[in-house]
């Protein structure tokens, strides 16, 4: 009994820390980040199209766009394959490789974001320059290169969910007369939907968030976005590039973008929740 109530005691004190941490984030970001708002002014920070620290113009639509832009491509390009990858390791992949597919994924989980970024500048930029009217450095380079990181979170969380549905379920598609392909797509994929969703937001929170990979080969011109050739700035980038030497309204307007970052992130796993909880109720 002594036992049981010293592990809970240490499971509780673990998450009221988890909780503490990101109360504490929030009252950072928010206590320093809402003055600045209030002072540049709500739609000239949010709709505002220039951004000139030198000249007190702080406007964070072209990488509002810009972090919008290459997160959509991250998506459109890593969770078809993350998915269809999962499917293939919990359904149709041979023992023999299974181990070795397994072990590269969750090492593609593990290697730095320099690192991503310094392929993506050496083989994807110079890639991408070849096509007409690019310099290497854009939207698209950024979308593939944020593609291929977030592929292990969908891949391991998407597997994991597919494994936990009940084989029954697999099973007694084959016998009612279902094909393979059916019986997975059909009974299995939607059996584990809020995993599959579980691993999407995750995957879509690493693309919004990453930022070393991007500020390398995105271009990192803090201007609205005009077409996927052209480089763009992100959110994370414009704070990373400039926090360094920012001071007074500056580093206000920096803070305040990372706390449209923040809502941002809110809004997204509020969204999945909500639509989890029709799908349930359906």
């Amino acid at each position: 009994m002594m036992k049981e109530k010293l592990m809970q005691a240490v499971f509780f004190i673990a998450a009221c820390t988890s909780i503490l941490a990101v109360a504490l984030i929030c009252l950072f970001l928010f206590a320093n980040g809402i003055p600045a708002i209030r002072e540049i002014g709500v739609f000239k920070f949010l709709l505002g199209t220039r951004w000139k620290p030198g000249n007190n113009i702080f406007g964070i639509l072209p990488m509002i766009m810009g972090s919008i832009y290459v997160t959509a491509g991250a998506i459109i390009i890593g969770v078809p394959i993350g998915i269809m990858t999962s499917i293939f390791m919990a359904e149709y992949c041979p023992k023999k490789i299974y181990k070795f597919l397994k072990s590269a994924t969750e090492l593609l989980a593990g290697i730095p974001s320099v690192v991503y970024g310094f392929f993506g500048l050496t083989v994807l930029v110079p890639l991408i320059r070849e096509l007409p009217h690019s310099k290497g450095t854009s939207i698209l380079t950024a979308s593939i290169l944020l593609g291929i990181m977030i592929l292990p979170t969908i891949i391991g969380v998407t597997e994991a969910a597919l494994r936990a549905v009940p084989r029954s379920y697999y099973e007694g598609s084959l016998a009612l007369g279902a094909t393979q392909e059916r019986s997975i797509f059909r009974v299995m994929l939607p059996a584990a939907k809020s995993g599959v969703l579980a691993g999407v937001v995750l995957g879509i929170g690493r693309a919004i968030g990453e930022t070393m990979a991007v500020v390398m080969v995105a271009g990192n011109q803090a201007r609205m976005p005009a077409g996927i050739l052209k480089g763009v700035r992100t959110m994370t980038t414009n704070i990373v590039l400039e926090m360094g030497y920012a001071a007074d309204l500056h580093r206000g307007a920096l803070i305040a973008t990372g706390v449209v970052l923040f809502v941002f992130i809110l809004i997204i796993n509020f969204s999945v929740s909500m639509l989890n909880r029709r799908k349930d109720n359906e």
